[in-house]
């Protein structure tokens, strides 16, 4: 194991992992200090640790998904647990049967941990209340998506050196941006300062009692931010249009050379993926010096990695096994 060898430092108690918004900066602190433990692993030549051997992990994808699912997947085969691919879409789900129903007869096969997204906000919740089992939210509809959010702020304190103090813009579809609630919950609570920003039409009215400023300018807030985050607009979740055109809104909302030419030198830049490049990034910038994407990518596996590790109860193990 790394750097989390036999115990890993008290202050996790929870089950299940369903949302930023609940945990306190401590549990943020403790998951980000397990995966900096957790990176190690994938630079071995047997990229593998025991610490879940014997467990069951099922991962149950209503959404469509290729990165989170298969960091899940990689996460749990990294520590030696038991995977198990759950296909909604030949289940019992498309026969009427109810998604608790569903989950407590995959439950009762004996599984420990199941990782599921789906459309509809709260889903995981419901499912944490009915089994006992450990939920991960691996995204809830619009609501929340936690490993991302803590992945995009390993990323940018791995960057930085901090989060305290930065200044944080967030671009693009708030309103349909599970990424965005995460990381505005988790973003604040270790102190930086967040903008969001888009046109009035992508960002809900609520959106600063969350702590947040709001800006439809990103010229005007751009040379001020250390760390810029951009979304992709979620046309599968827009029931109509939300503004005139595609062209349109990158001519005011996209990330471009020219734009990045009025930025900070060392802004960093992110973004959640899948790209649609050209659109709110442009190829130069996405794939340019400042761009950290790839590394988001990397560092979602230990992320991913330390999640599993508590909501498993690995840490409270006594004597939990080395590498």
């Amino acid at each position: 194991m790394p750097s989390v060898k036999k115990k890993a430092p008290e202050g996790w108690t929870r089950k299940d992992l369903l949302g930023l918004q609940e945990l306190t900066r401590g549990e943020i602190e403790l998951l980000l200090a397990t995966a900096r433990g957790f990176q190690e692993v994938s630079t071995r030549s047997i990229k593998k640790v025991p610490a879940l051997r014997g467990k069951v992990v099922v991962t149950m994808f209503v959404e469509p998904s290729t990165r989170t699912r298969t960091s899940f997947e990689l996460a749990s085969a990294r520590m030696s647990a038991d995977i198990v691919d759950f296909p909604t879409s030949m289940s019992s789900l498309t026969k009427g049967e109810s998604l608790i129903d569903t989950a407590k007869n995959i439950e009762a096969m004996g599984i420990d941990i199941l990782i599921i997204r789906h459309g509809a906000s709260g889903a995981p919740h419901l499912l944490a209340k009915h089994l006992k089992a450990s939920v991960v939210n691996a995204g809830d509809g619009a609501h929340e998506h936690p490993t991302q959010g803590l992945l995009d702020i390993f990323t940018i304190r791995e960057a930085k050196g901090r989060i305290e103090g930065l200044k944080v813009a967030i671009v693009g579809d708030i309103s349909h941006s599970r990424v965005a609630r995460s990381d505005i919950w988790g973003l604040r609570k270790l102190g930086a300062e967040v903008t969001v920003v888009g046109p009035s039409t992508l960002i809900p009215g609520p959106i600063e009692k969350l702590g947040v400023k709001v800006s439809h300018d990103l010229d005007a807030v751009l040379p001020e931010m250390d760390v810029i985050n951009m979304l992709r607009i979620q046309m599968e979740r827009q029931k109509r249009s939300l503004f005139p055109s595609l062209p349109e809104y990158s001519r005011l909302f996209g990330l471009n050379g020219e734009r990045l030419r009025r930025a900070k030198p060392d802004l960093l830049i992110l973004h959640p993926g899948p790209m649609n490049r050209g659109v709110e990034i442009t190829p130069e910038v996405a794939d340019g010096p400042q761009s950290v994407i790839l590394r988001q990518v990397t560092n979602g596996l230990a992320v991913r990695m330390a999640v599993l590790y508590h909501v498993s109860g690995a840490h409270r193990a006594e004597g939990a096994p080395d590498a």
